[in-house]
């Protein structure tokens, strides 16, 4: 409990001054306090009334709150309560609340929560404040706040005690109550254009929807290995083919994995599928949804992210492959659409790439003189432009090593390809379709050309926050995927997907054409609040064990 003896020793005092209290006759911890207003409700109601319109009649009110600052003078003393994340001074006398109230007041401490009753007036520097007129103790903070409420300074102990920083920190608090708001718009929306919500199982016996490491549990009455879940995704397509054409779930999801800025073991996903809709359909939602959710939660389709202002209402389109030909590196010649078709082509680009980017890295350091001599640039410049290039020389070796060795199918090269040279740069709010088919064992094949799907993904800050596709509904090719993923994951491959049979079998049933998409709730979250890190939009992240040896670094995780 006690992280220190100067922490012991302060609980003590403060159980002293709690014993005092109780000698005042107030209860030391009291069930109830009967307030009239909240201090929002305060400020709401008469935060611009001017001091003359305060005086006939009086305002009387009762409220309650935190102590977040205190101090006394002589016979009175200021002290600011806190509800509701807004804060109002309250003015205590000594002739006004009498003397056990006074005694009181000099027991209380920043933390505290009081019940402060009486009327509202203007300070002479125009302060609206309650001049209390009887004072009621409600419970004792025993351990100190933060020194002057400014909020934990130490990030990790923010994330470990939120309990404190939500009350000294009215920034993170602002985060939590901008998520509630946006699940709040989220259900809005589908609810009004007919959608179901559901919930499905949490526990499971096979671990499908997604390609992810799972946690393992085992239930003891029953004998059974089971798995938290990683998707919802092939429940909720069992659901449409019972005859929900619309379904939506905002759920909790479990990935075995490693954690970074916007990967969190436990995470929020909203996943929402549409009968007789395909991608494109999706496309178009989906630019409608976001736009919806800002606007609902910011009041505007604006917001700023990494220091970058982003339009979440002006959205851009590409394919896989346009965005991999776009971002290319400017020191090779790109690839043209066909290359992608042919793996010997793609081998030969991504080669012919990598020695062109070694020249120009070698140029650069052989020629550093003549450089500064024709445009001048600080050393750290160049450092800079010649460690990109050395990345991506060894980045382009291997690929091209992988592809003329066929230790992968194309289409996981060409995913590579899109995460390494384009997703960094996808800063505005980005649709990006065509996916190898080799990567989405869940999605219908494109029609004129089986080795792509009709799959999305939303990118915006650089980030991916939504994967959506055409659902794959046909029994016989689903199981011929789970077989080829049992295949990767016999050749070890662990995120690979399982088979499952009763899945396959629900599809025999008949799953009518379908759309389906997966938002993260979290990603999209730090979106709207400019958060740096998923951790400041959980509530509760998981944290390592204190006593654990620290300065293990975070791994990258994999997105869904």
């Amino acid at each position: 409990m006690f992280d220190s003896e100067f922490e012991r020793g302060l609980f003590d005092l403060r159980k002293a001054k709690l014993d005092e209290i109780v000698k005042l006759g107030q209860a030391a911890y009291p069930n109830q306090f009967s307030a009239s207003h909240t201090i929002p409700e305060v400020r709401a109601e008469w935060g611009e009334a001017k001091a003359e319109a305060l005086e006939t009649p009086r305002v009387t009110v009762a409220v309650a709150g935190r102590i977040m600052a205190i101090r006394a003078q002589g016979k009175a003393g200021f002290a600011t309560l806190q509800q509701g994340g807004q804060r109002l001074q309250i003015y205590v006398r000594l002739d006004a609340v009498g003397e056990q109230g006074f005694a009181l007041y000099k027991l209380l401490d920043m933390g505290d929560h009081i019940g402060a009753s009486g009327y509202l007036f203007r300070t002479r520097t125009g302060e609206l404040t309650i001049h209390v007129e009887k004072l009621t103790f409600l419970a004792k903070a025993m351990l100190a706040l933060p020194e002057k409420f400014h909020g934990l300074a130490d990030v990790e102990l923010r994330y470990r005690q939120r309990y404190v920083d939500l009350f000294t920190n009215l920034d993170a608090r602002e985060v939590f109550v901008k998520r509630a708001k946006t699940l709040k718009a989220l259900r809005q929306f589908f609810d009004s254009r007919g959608y179901l919500e559901v919930e499905t199982p949490m526990m499971q016996q096979v671990a499908g929807g997604a390609a992810a490491r799972p946690f393992t549990t085992h239930h003891n009455a029953l004998d059974l290995d089971l798995f938290l879940r990683i998707a919802p995704e092939l429940y909720l397509k069992r659901l449409v083919v019972g005859g929900f054409d619309r379904v939506y779930e905002i759920n909790r999801n479990f990935r075995n994995e490693g954690v970074s800025t916007q990967h969190n073991p436990e995470f929020t996903m909203l996943e929402f599928y549409q009968a007789y809709a395909n991608y494109h359909d999706l496309m178009d939602l989906t630019e409608e949804l976001i736009a919806f959710v800002a606007k609902e939660v910011n009041g505007t389709t604006i917001t700023n992210f990494g220091g970058v202002e982003i339009d979440l209402g002006k959205w851009t389109r590409l394919t896989m492959r346009e965005a991999i030909i776009k971002w290319w590196p400017e020191e090779a010649d790109a690839p043209v659409k066909e290359d992608f078709n042919n793996v010997a082509a793609l081998s030969s680009r991504c080669l012919a790439t990598s020695n062109s980017i070694k020249k120009h890295r070698q140029s650069l350091g052989d020629n550093r003189d003549a450089v500064f001599v024709v445009e001048p640039q600080p050393l750290t410049e160049l450092s800079k432009q010649a460690e990109r290039l050395a990345d991506l020389e060894v980045y382009f070796e291997g690929i091209s090593h992988v592809i003329q060795k066929k230790e992968g199918f194309v289409g996981k090269i060409i995913a590579n390809l899109f995460e390494g040279l384009a997703e960094p740069h996808l800063i505005q709010p980005t649709i990006i379709y065509e996916f190898p088919t080799a990567v989405s064992p869940l999605s219908k094949q494109n029609p004129d050309n089986s080795d792509w799907v009709e799959r999305f993904e939303f990118y915006c800050g650089g980030f991916e926050l939504g994967n959506a596709f055409s659902e794959l509904n046909d029994p016989v090719e689903q199981h011929k995927r789970f077989a080829q993923q049992l295949e990767d994951r016999a050749h070890g491959d662990d995120e690979a997907h399982q088979m499952d049979e009763d899945y396959v079998r629900a599809l025999a049933y008949g799953l009518p054409p379908t759309a389906g998409e997966g938002i993260g709730i979290d990603r999209l979250v730090m979106l709207l609040t400019g958060s740096k890190s998923i951790r400041d939009v959980i509530l509760f992240p998981l944290m390592r064990n204190r006593d654990q040896v620290s300065g293990v670094q975070d791994q990258e995780g994999r997105a869904e």
